[in-house]
């Protein structure tokens, strides 16, 4: 039977009322006390949550990171226990359940369930219902400074109350979704961490053998510096106006690493042929990615094109500059740069062509089973999580009126 022929027998033709989030719950916005107040900071008791704890322990919360003192909550009042939390800016969507009394940064909205539905809803259930809120405010942002989600469509967006002329039996049925939803949370978690930890053994594993590969004697090989072997140059700025209004089919590449750095495409390109791209700032200072064919790079991505192919492999130098380019990041005024001066610097191993292939023949192997998101662990785990959310999401669609549209 699928999931949504269960949801359609379990709600057994009752009624589903819809409500608002602001009806259902009370707003208030997080805030991060003074940091110029060393007593608010001091001997911190009161949990004070931040995405980092979202990024470290997950979706149910009962304790932070770091904690504040009493003294520091405004008018010496905390969001109540059994709230969620929804991030409104910068990482929009991401949400949690917090159960214990506690203060949240300005990044989170927190949602504190109103006392007339105390006793009508299941607050789990609410939070996995967050999960569909979660990807309605990834839809409807605005943009100033930074983007942040749309806060008149975030109050009217519609919350499912199945049979609510019947408080018990309408429990009864939020009660037997969240139970199926923590199963299928237990089962996809159990899996996604076993694949995790066969993914991370062979993370090392290849780092272990590309290491070994990619270690010479002295006098074993020629040494020369990047600069003597290739060309590099910069990309340019492309605002995300421009990747629109110059839309096509040649990728553009930026300095994140999710899904190969790719950040647009446009209907020209910059470089053809065999690359090694580098990221120049920020966090991912100093990655590379291996880059053929046509495309183009923004202003945060370097480009380094080998002079002579037939001394120097360039998939063979994607691979040592893998190791070595980390090695050259400048950290200096908190913002970490990999520029060309420091790269033409960087010292490049010469082998033999025929050794260089072998190289890389060897962790192409490693790396499509590490690193590929078409092959290997990878796609395993993201094809589990995509399950799981498909069938959250299914469990999740309560039947609307026809003439009922969503916020």
């Amino acid at each position: 039977m699928s999931q949504l022929s269960f949801l359609d027998k379990l709600l057994d033709g009752v009624e589903v009322e819809w409500k608002a989030v602001s009806d259902i719950f009370h707003l208030k916005n997080g805030y991060t006390p003074s940091k110029s107040k060393k007593e608010y900071w001091d001997n911190g008791t009161v949990p004070w949550f931040r995405m980092e704890d979202i990024r470290q322990n997950g979706r149910i919360l009962d304790d932070s990171l770091q904690k504040v003192s009493p003294c520091a909550v405004k008018r010496g009042k905390l969001f109540p226990a059994y709230s969620i939390i929804v991030a409104t800016s910068a990482t929009i969507g991401e949400h949690a359940l917090v159960t214990v009394p506690f203060l949240a940064n300005q990044r989170f909205t927190c949602l504190s369930i109103k006392e007339n539905f105390s006793g009508i809803l299941d607050l789990k259930f609410l939070y996995y219902y967050c999960f569909l809120l979660s990807d309605w405010c990834k839809k409807n942002t605005t943009m100033s400074s930074f983007a942040s989600v749309d806060m008149d469509g975030f109050k009217k967006y519609p919350i499912p109350i199945p049979c609510p002329n019947n408080p018990e039996k309408s429990l009864a049925i939020q009660a037997e979704i969240v139970r199926i939803l923590d199963t299928f949370t237990e089962l996809t978690t159990e899996l996604t961490t076993e694949l995790t930890t066969e993914l991370n053994a062979r993370k090392q594993q290849y780092n272990y053998y590309r290491e070994q590969l990619l270690s010479f004697e002295e006098g074993e090989v020629e040494w020369k510096t990047l600069g003597e072997l290739a060309e590099l140059k910069r990309g340019r700025v492309m605002s995300k106006s421009y990747l629109l209004e110059n839309y096509g089919s040649y990728p553009v590449y930026s300095s994140q690493t999710a899904n190969n750095g790719l950040t647009g495409t446009i209907n020209t390109y910059d470089f053809e042929g065999e690359f090694v791209n580098w990221t120049t700032d920020g966090a991912n200072a100093g990655t590379v990615f291996y880059r053929k064919g046509k495309f183009s790079i923004t202003n945060v991505s370097g480009i380094v094109k080998v002079n002579e192919p037939s001394i120097l492999s360039c998939k063979f130098l994607y691979y040592w500059l893998s190791i070595e380019a980390k090695k050259h990041v400048y950290a200096g005024m908190g913002n970490p740069k990999l520029m060309s001066k420091q790269v033409a610097k960087i010292p490049v191993p010469i082998p033999s062509l025929v050794d260089q292939a072998r190289i890389v023949s060897t962790l192409d192997k490693f790396d499509a089973l590490t690193n590929s998101i078409t092959e290997g662990l990878p796609r395993e785990i993201e094809l589990r999580q995509k399950q799981y959310e498909y069938y959250r999401d299914l469990l999740l669609s309560f039947p609307k009126p026809s003439d009922e549209k969503a916020a």
